[in-house]
């Protein structure tokens, strides 16, 4: 498979880029986790004047109609920047929870709607109920529209992270479209994938301004190897990710979750996750005690890469997924969603 993003993409790219440079994201991200939601969602209605959240809705539904690609660079400049909230809940699972609600997926595409689901027995708990419009809840037969912000979130490695149970027992709305489950896990590799860019950049402007024994550490050939393995693990790890969402958006894609879809959306969480925990380790190791710091950046990257690490089905889970793929055995969805 080759294939190089447009020109259009590579502009939407710089587009997000520039506008959440400005936006001051770890400061929001902060807010957010201390239950200050108003900089988020002012947020998240900037990015919907850029067309994300409508990127998968149908053209029918005020959205784009995109394609998974365009999805993956959106996600993956969410993982970067740190884009607090149900990003890849709102942008890809939602559309295909929802395929026959054009009023909420209108709302969703306008950024008047944030959307979170749980699809268990998977993805057992909803990420940020307690701030979502819309809390959808699937057994991958039904799709159940619950109440948002009860009960009480659970606290996860990453502050900026609540997760609530979903009992069964909401109101019916549709039939699941296939694919939902896939495209979380895309997005999820997605954003593990712009994380691991994020730290790698911290870690390069550390080790280029710290100095040690009078010279700065970035001169020394160890810390150069460390951050050399993780710059190539990060591009080998997104053209897995990218061939995904190719996989994906091809005709019969992820709407009949075929044994390809599941295949190399599962193989693009595991390259993702191996990635980003690498990513985290060296950037911890590059900044030294300053890193654990609350106070310092790079903390709410390495939180967030840990919590995303076991979202979606954890990177063993995926590797069964593969291996059954590979072998005729059940799929499955992955396991337990565990922050």
């Amino acid at each position: 498979m080759r294939f190089t993003l447009t020109k259009e993409q590579h502009a939407f790219a710089d587009t997000l880029h520039e506008l959440l440079s400005a936006a001051g994201t770890p400061a929001i991200g902060r807010a957010w986790a201390g239950g200050d939601h108003a900089p988020g969602r002012a947020l998240w209605g900037e990015l919907a004047d850029l067309g994300v959240w409508g990127l998968l809705v149908p053209e029918e539904h005020g959205g784009l109609g995109a394609t998974p690609v365009d999805a993956v660079v959106a996600w993956e400049a969410l993982g970067y920047h740190g884009v607090p909230g149900p990003v890849v809940e709102t942008l890809g699972v939602a559309p295909r929870l929802l395929a026959g609600d054009g009023e909420v997926l209108a709302g969703i595409a306008a950024g008047e709607l944030i959307a979170t689901a749980a699809l268990p027995p998977a993805v057992p708990r909803a990420l940020d109920a307690d701030v979502a419009d819309v809390l959808l809840r699937s057994d991958g037969v039904t799709v159940e529209r619950c109440e948002p912000g009860a009960p009480e979130p659970e606290t996860s490695i990453d502050p900026t992270r609540r997760l609530v149970a979903v009992p069964a027992g909401g109101t019916a709305v549709a039939a699941p479209q296939a694919g939902a489950f896939e495209h979380g896990v895309l997005g999820v590799s997605a954003q593990l994938v712009g994380a691991a860019r994020r730290m790698l950049d911290l870690a390069t402007e550390y080790a280029a301004q710290r100095s040690q024994y009078g010279r700065v550490i970035g001169s020394y050939q160890s810390v150069k190897h460390l951050l050399a393995d993780v710059a190539m693990r990060v591009e080998m790890a997104r053209p897995v990710v990218y061939g995904a969402a190719v996989i994906c958006g091809e005709p019969g894609g992820a709407g009949s979750v075929s044994p390809a879809v599941v295949r190399e959306t599962s193989a693009a969480k595991v390259a993702a996750t191996r990635t980003a925990l690498l990513a985290a380790r060296t950037a911890l190791q590059v900044h030294g005690a300053v890193g654990y710091t609350a106070e310092h950046d790079l903390g709410l990257w390495l939180t967030k890469a840990r919590a995303l690490a076991g979202a979606w089905g954890t990177a063993d889970d995926h590797r069964r997924r593969v291996l059954a793929t590979l072998t005729g055995g059940p799929a499955g969805s992955g396991g337990a969603d565990v922050a």
